[in-house]
């Protein structure tokens, strides 16, 4: 199905138009087409890869690799993983060797300024070109103003980073961003798989003389049939042994990410399981030639021509035995696809194969509907501490929500209050487990129900967090709760709700204040502001304690703002506060302070608060 879509749109025929274009006219370069308001950057596949032969497979971390700050959304490792985040390094230098000029951040400031989607694009080590720009775009967009969509397709691209790497993208939601096309045959996907070659010792790097042979398609690649036979025998066997973890052969850390969709004279079949992946990679190359698996990396044109005309077709099941169930069905004509018959051995292998990436794939959509259900059983926790935040608020002694739990006590409510957020944040943990896993759908963080839910959550649970943090002292171990203490799931929904696609209702002013202040983190900001008024009394160096004031007025500033918009809860204002209680310090201490200071940092701290 997956397959059928895509070849339903013009996106294949129109990225493989570009590609052949840029590889044609812009070689060592790219090229920026328009189709509409959708924008195509392809990469030519002919470059050059600063690669000697001992390090052609060498893989660099993603940040000390030179992409430090460059992918600064992306994550640095992965928790749980010993294995760093790696890409290989020698195409992270040819991307970076882009990403610097000034033709690539200008065209890129165009294509943001004036485009709705963005489309990279590119052949052979083009592609991993593409991929590279993609991922650098994706994990940097959230800190632009623009809400440009972006896909990348790539077409026989190598290999590009780890398993680690392959686990990021799956995390941070992005394996839908990425879809690699690969022929049946196509060696250079499977490339990575095998170690280096003696016979090619004479080439600076194998990625080089493959692009010598990509300027000359007729050439070929100029190796003996002897050397060709070596080749593919040797990445077959490597590729086996990658998936079987065969015990004879050194396992390349190469790893599959996003989707591929495999390519054949009689259709097309895609895939996102990354062990699917690597088992039909192996499986239909098996089924090629040395010299149908060298060839085989030309051909993109010709399969892209067939693949639409093959699903206008109707497909008749009269070939799939009427005993079997539509799952089966369904599997086998994937498998007819894919240019695999009854006959052939390896069909029973690809039959599993897909099978449980079918399974896989279908019990997503299952999790999605159990965390629906689980969504809706911890709804009267939530509840139970909505009702505790009106009882706090309607108090005689007038501390508010915030500082009420705070100073709670041994009082059973506010015990009974904590163990719900205990349970609250044990329900959100487990879903953020869940979908770095790949357990849930690629588009679950985007669906409106979890987005307010979790924001709503944030909003009410945080600053009992947050109030439990400071109550407990934590902060004189660990350091400020921002900093040192916040959790994980909050900063997730942070970038959720950032994300989130904003109505017109959203942008009014508000006539009344906020159910919840609507900064998660303000009671942190409080006991930070109130430490540095405690500071500055008793600081004599003038230059610290300028420092000091300056946060502290700063922080006046913010919240003076968040009290005008009315983004605050009722609570912030309470008589007993920690926010009113903060205010009249400061209003008592700040003439004092400022006076203490001699003229010239007055006049200095002056310009700083302007």
């Amino acid at each position: 199905m997956l397959a059928t879509f895509l070849a339903s749109t013009p996106l294949l025929e129109e990225s493989w138009r570009f590609c052949s274009r840029a590889t044609a006219v812009a070689q060592r370069s790219f090229t920026v087409d328009r189709v509409g308001e959708v924008a195509y950057l392809a990469f030519s596949g002919v470059q050059m890869v600063a690669c000697p032969e001992d390090s052609c497979r060498s893989l660099v971390e993603l940040e000390s690799g030179g992409g430090k700050g460059i992918f600064s959304g992306f994550p640095v490792n992965i928790e749980g993983r010993e294995e760093p985040i790696m890409v290989h390094g020698s195409l992270l230098q040819l991307f970076l060797s882009f990403y610097h000029t000034q033709n690539f951040q200008h065209k890129m400031l165009e294509i943001l300024n004036e485009c709705k989607s963005v489309v990279f694009t590119g052949h052979s080590l083009g592609g991993a070109l593409a991929s590279l720009s993609a991922l650098w775009l994706l994990s940097n967009i959230q800190t632009t103003s623009s809400s440009i969509s972006v896909f990348c397709i790539t077409y026989g691209s190598p290999l590009l980073g780890n398993e680690s790497f392959s686990q990021a993208i799956l995390q941070e939601r992005l394996g839908g961003n990425f879809c690699h096309i690969v022929a049946q045959h196509d060696i250079l996907p499977r490339l990575l798989f095998a170690p280096s070659f003696p016979f090619i010792s004479q080439l600076h790097s194998l990625f080089e003389f493959w692009n010598l042979s990509m300027t000359s398609p007729y050439l070929g690649f100029q190796l003996s049939d002897e050397n060709k036979d070596v080749l593919f025998y040797k990445v077959s066997a490597y590729t086996e042994a990658r998936f079987k973890g065969g015990e004879k052969h050194e396992r390349s850390p190469y790893w599959p990410f996003g989707s591929y969709m495999f390519c054949t004279e009689k259709g097309a079949i895609c895939l996102d399981n990354p062990l699917a992946i690597v088992e039909l990679l192996y499986l239909l190359m098996g089924k090629g030639s040395p010299a149908s698996c060298i060839d085989d990396h030309l051909k993109y044109g010709d399969y892209v021509g067939k693949i639409f005309w093959h699903y206008l077709q109707n497909k008749s099941f009269m070939e799939v035995c009427f005993s079997e169930s539509s799952n089966e069905a369904g599997i086998t004509l994937a498998l007819q696809s894919s240019g695999i018959s009854y006959q052939e051995p390896a069909f029973g292998n690809a039959k599993n194969c897909l099978a449980v990436a079918r399974h896989i794939g279908c019990s997503r959509n299952l999790n999605n509907a159990k965390m629906a259900v689980s969504l809706s059983k911890i709804t009267p926790l939530r509840a139970q501490i909505e009702w505790y935040k009106a009882f706090c608020d309607n108090s005689d002694d007038q501390l508010g929500y915030y500082d009420s739990f705070k100073q709670r006590g041994a009082s059973k409510r506010g015990v009974k209050v904590n163990i719900n957020c205990i349970r609250l944040g044990e329900f959100w943990d487990e879903l953020i487990k869940m979908m770095e896993t790949n357990k849930l759908t690629h588009d679950f963080h985007k669906l409106a129900k979890y987005v307010n839910a979790s924001q709503f959550y944030k909003l009410l649970v945080e600053p009992l967090e947050i109030a439990e943090y400071y109550r407990t002292c934590m902060h004189k171990k660990k350091g400020h709760y921002i900093e040192h203490g916040r959790e994980k799931r909050f900063k997730i929904f942070d970038k959720w709700w950032r994300e989130r696609r904003v109505g017109d209702e959203e942008k009014n002013s508000r006539s009344k204040f906020a159910s919840l202040t609507q900064d998660s983190c303000f009671w942190a900001r409080v006991e930070e502001a109130r430490e540095c008024v405690l500071l500055a009394t008793g600081e004599m160096d003038p230059g610290r304690r300028l420092v000091l004031l300056d946060k502290i007025e700063k922080f006046e500033q913010y919240a003076s703002g968040l009290v005008e918009r009315k983004e605050v809860s009722i609570d912030v204002l309470a008589k007993n506060s920690s926010y009113s209680m903060f205010r009249e310090a400061w209003g008592d201490l700040k003439p004092q302070l400022m006076h203490q200071l001699p003229s010239h940092f007055q006049s200095f701290q002056d310009k700083m608060v302007q």
